[in-house]
């Protein structure tokens, strides 16, 4: 045998079949559209399964990626939750826009509705629509506005369970509401934030005038701040305020820690503190673990009392889906108290 090509040597099949899942990867991490599938398992909503499609466009090289996408959930309580989202940021990222768009009907089974004692089942359909403009006006300062419109229906399952709704004065009713922003935006992300500081004043003044059965407020105040330390890891800060005043009881002030059922334990005033370690073990993977309190307050309710305090806690596992964009497949597990608890895959970080 002779030639030139007579002792040329090929690649091992197995470095080839390598060569070929990193460049599908990395096709995967540069393409514009997201497809992420979505899982959740808590007493309240039972477990469901649903999926997550979206597209990620730059408006141009300063703005930071814009996300629009649709997501659907199907529950074992024969729960349905769909809906539409936008975050935009355009002209050189000084202007933003959320936006979007939400159906669900649920089957809610309580063992202590709104701290109560009393276990409660429950049908309720909710539609609702909100949005939000803001503009940078100096630095990392922003100003804008924001307006909501939600349908919101609820019956007892049972006469018995009606009868709890009555008393505790929980009945359908549609709000419409619009208010102000004031924030403060010097994270260096906002899908995986390493650095900076993230603070946001806002209200929603709820009013007939705006299509709503009742006129009420809401104040939110929002804090978080990210350090980064080591190779890549990141402490998480955040402290939640949500006041309401004149609120139906439906809409009061709920507990929004991981572990617990939104809208089962709620206040006049709620305030809630979290930290999480975010720990980078790999390119692509990170393990985080997280601490949380909060309470509910106001009328002769006060946070000294711990049948108004709300501790959780958890772990969780990310993997980067698009490195460039930060966005992550999150799964993770919380506990609260009274046998509260989570499982929930989803895609970003919780704050």
């Amino acid at each position: 045998m002779s030639g030139p090509g007579a002792f040329a040597q090929t690649e091992p099949k197995e470095t080839v079949a390598a060569t070929e899942e990193e460049d599908a990867i990395t096709k995967m991490e540069k393409s514009p559209w997201l497809l992420a599938p979505m899982f959740q398992s808590n007493p309240k909503l039972g477990t469901s399964l649903g999926a997550l499609a979206g597209y990620v466009h730059y408006y141009d090289e300063k703005s930071r990626p814009s996300i629009f996408a649709v997501m659907g959930q199907y529950t074992t309580t024969e729960s349905i939750v769909a809906g539409m989202q936008a975050r935009t940021s355009w002209d050189e990222d000084r202007q933003r826009v959320i936006a979007g768009m939400i159906y669900g009907y649920i089957k809610n089974d309580y063992s202590d509705y709104l701290g109560t004692g009393v276990p409660l089942q429950s049908n309720s359909e909710v539609k609702g629509l909100i949005g939000r403009y803001t503009y940078r006006v100096h630095g990392n300062w922003f100003l804008g506005v924001q307006g909501l419109y939600q349908n919101f229906g609820i019956v007892g399952e049972t006469g018995f369970d009606q009868t709890v709704l009555d008393v505790l004065g929980v009945a359908p009713y549609k709000s419409g509401g619009a208010g102000l922003v004031a924030q403060y935006d010097s994270r260096d992300d906002e899908n995986s934030p390493t650095q900076g500081w993230f603070s946001t004043l806002n209200n929603m003044a709820y009013r007939e005038s705006l299509g709503g059965e009742n006129d009420f407020d809401v104040v939110r105040a929002d804090f978080r701040y990210y350090m980064p330390h080591g190779k890549g890891n990141v402490l998480a800060f955040r402290q939640l305020n949500h006041f309401t005043y004149d609120a139906p009881t439906q809409v009061n002030a709920p507990v929004q820690l991981r572990g617990y059922k939104i809208g089962q334990y709620n206040g006049s005033y709620m305030s809630q503190i979290e930290i999480e370690e975010r720990y980078r073990f790999a390119q692509k993977w990170t393990a985080s673990v997280f601490l949380g309190i909060a309470c509910t307050y106001g009328g002769n309710r006060d946070c000294t009392d711990s049948e108004n305090q709300y501790p959780a806690g958890g772990v969780g596992v990310q993997y980067a889906l698009k490195p460039k964009e930060g966005i992550v497949m999150n799964l993770e597990y919380a506990q609260g108290k009274d046998d509260n608890s989570g499982v929930l895959l989803k895609m970003g970080y919780a704050f």
